[in-house]
């Protein structure tokens, strides 16, 4: 016990945490935004898998870093845009799209995993690029702070950015009005002109945008390269962050860092020689434990309002 705790007193355990919190408020963003919006993405584990294919594929293909993350944002964002328009078009149920995205992502990235790296596991054998880390001037030689601050890939610092941009977007920006006005009453909002339609696709091609970040720091950043099914619920996991977050951006953000420190713990517990196997459980059961909790918040609330 006592080693644990050594263990993630140190800078590098706090270090730890903003690395793997990264994909989870990216995707936990998108997740808020279309759910404000009245069209919960459930597909964020499916496109933040093709966004980290695609980014792999393309860089090495390229052989730049930032091709691979563009196409990782425009396959994120295609996917979305395929999803808003059999829901919205066609008026597919979302939930069953989201699965058929999900599944779609699960075998068709192993289709062709195995098709350009003639394996079915991972992509090693590509010489795929990597996004790069930043060294904060000044701060990087501040002791402790710099070792925790500085280093990071830029799709760290660009996830805190994002927390930022999403709460400004929806609380300061018309169209933030607009994605609150339709997911709140719909009608009311097409009553006095506001495009329902329309702004419901940019909630959902929003939530792509931000998967396609998730997914492209996950093997371009997290790692060097792309593994079958490397999210690994970590867009279930953002879905439930946004739920524990009340569909709200700092809210979700918190959640969001409350799982990364689980997800933390958990490899720190696989380094001091822990089973590996079991001590990846421990963001699942914390996400459980925590849906589970608020789930029984909500319901003796709703028993006190009845």
């Amino acid at each position: 016990m006592k080693s644990l705790l050594d263990l993630i007193s140190t800078s590098d355990f706090i270090y730890s945490i903003f690395r793997v919190t990264t994909p989870l408020l990216f995707a936990s963003m998108g997740a808020v935004v279309s759910d404000v919006a009245g069209v919960p993405n459930i597909s964020l584990e499916g496109l933040m898998l093709i966004a980290a294919f695609s980014g792999m594929f393309f860089s090495y293909l390229s052989q730049s870093a930032l091709i691979g993350l563009i196409m990782a944002l425009v396959m994120a964002v295609a996917f979305s845009g395929l999803l808003a328009f059999f829901t919205l078009h066609y008026k597919t149920n979302i939930i069953l799209g989201g699965i058929a995205i999900n599944s779609l992502a699960s075998g068709g990235t192993i289709f062709f995993l195995y098709l350009v790296a003639h394996d079915k596991g991972t992509s090693i054998s590509l010489a795929s690029k990597v996004l790069p880390t930043i060294n904060i001037p000044i701060i990087q030689d501040l002791p402790i702070v710099g070792h925790i601050i500085s280093g990071h890939n830029i799709l760290t610092y660009l996830s805190l950015l994002a927390v930022l941009f999403t709460y400004y977007l929806l609380k300061k920006t018309a169209l933030g009005f607009h994605i609150r006005a339709v997911g709140e009453k719909k009608e009311a909002a097409e009553s006095v002109g506001i495009n329902v339609t329309k702004i419901q696709a940019i909630a959902i091609l929003f939530s792509g945008l931000m998967c396609g970040f998730g997914g492209a720091f996950m093997s371009m950043g997290y790692v060097s390269w792309f593994s079958r099914d490397m999210i690994s619920g970590r867009g279930w996991i953002a879905l439930a962050a946004e739920s524990m977050g009340r569909q709200t951006v700092l809210g979700s953000a918190l959640t969001s860092f409350l799982f990364g420190i689980a997800d933390a713990l958990s490899n720190a517990l696989a380094s001091m020689g822990y089973s590996s196997d079991l001590v990846k459980t421990i963001p699942y059961f914390a996400t459980l434990i925590g849906i589970t909790i608020f789930s029984v918040r909500i319901y003796r609330k709703s028993k006190k309002i009845a």
